[in-house]
């Protein structure tokens, strides 16, 4: 531990973000597993996939929005932010449905829409640990370097507490590109990508934390607005289509599996 708190506060991020990466690729290991023709099996995932990234939404993103200040009021901030990620996606949509570019060999758009959406949240989730763990290395100058340590944890623990939510949230990516037509091997490598983005982004987030702390209410609420409008439009409507008790229980099931690994892990 004395190692790492001995670290520049932009390796630590990037060893944390490695981490939070490294448990999106477990999570997306899981779709190996899988057969495409247990459709049973299929239609639940895909329902807790729902399940998490309402969850998801809430707990990881529109929550922590709320607590940055900033010129606006943070409702506002949030609420805004929040129409523009919906408004966001649902244009996208019209431009892929009018587009006849494949998805990586799929065809489909509901699976870049999926992915988009996910992708999109894990940028502000690891600038939001980089610029943690800016704020402490800052916090320790200011007191003379003395103060470091607990501040360190608490951005350390922050790290580990994504990382560990990222093993649901890969599946839920891996889950519904699997059931629309992906290749295991494919479902994997995009999900695994999904998570990838965050290493960038907690960097980033240590490097430039001044700048970055003004835009993460946007950043996170965006984000939010994104993944509820993919979950309203693409995989809600797809899973219940197939069996509502099935969908209904997956979206349950993830929702109070993210619920419980955001609320324990703060």
């Amino acid at each position: 531990m004395q190692w790492f708190l001995s670290l520049g506060p932009v390796l630590q991020a990037l060893l944390v973000s490695l981490l939070m990466y490294l448990m999106t690729a477990l999570g997306a290991i899981t779709v190996f597993f899988s057969r495409k023709e247990g459709g049973n099996l299929l239609i639940l995932l895909t329902g807790a996939a729902a399940g998490i990234m309402i969850a998801a939404s809430f707990f990881s993103l529109l929550l922590p929005a709320m607590e940055y200040s900033g010129p606006l009021p943070s409702f506002v901030t949030v609420t805004l932010g929040f129409l523009l990620g919906g408004a966001f996606l649902v244009l996208s949509d019209l431009a892929l449905s009018r587009s006849k570019l494949r998805f990586f060999g799929t065809g489909d758009r509901k699976c870049a829409l999926l992915y988009l959406a996910v992708t999109l949240h894990n940028i502000p989730e690891g600038m939001a640990v980089g610029v943690a763990f800016a704020q402490c290395a800052g916090a320790a100058l200011a007191s003379a370097g003395g103060a470091g340590g607990t501040g360190v944890l608490s951005a350390l623990l922050l790290g580990i507490g994504i990382a560990v939510q990222n093993f649901p949230e890969g599946m839920c990516v891996a889950f519904p590109l699997r059931a629309k037509g992906m290749s295991p091997f494919k479902s994997f490598l995009f999900s695994q990508g999904s998570g990838a983005v965050e290493i960038p982004a907690c960097v980033i987030g240590a490097a430039l934390a001044a700048f970055i702390t003004g835009l993460m209410p946007w950043a996170l609420s965006f984000s939010a607005g994104a993944m509820i409008a993919v979950v309203c439009s693409e995989l809600i409507p797809e899973c219940f289509e197939k069996s509502k008790t099935l969908s209904s229980l997956g979206v349950i099931l993830g929702f109070c599996i993210m619920m419980l690994l955001d609320i324990a892990l703060g």
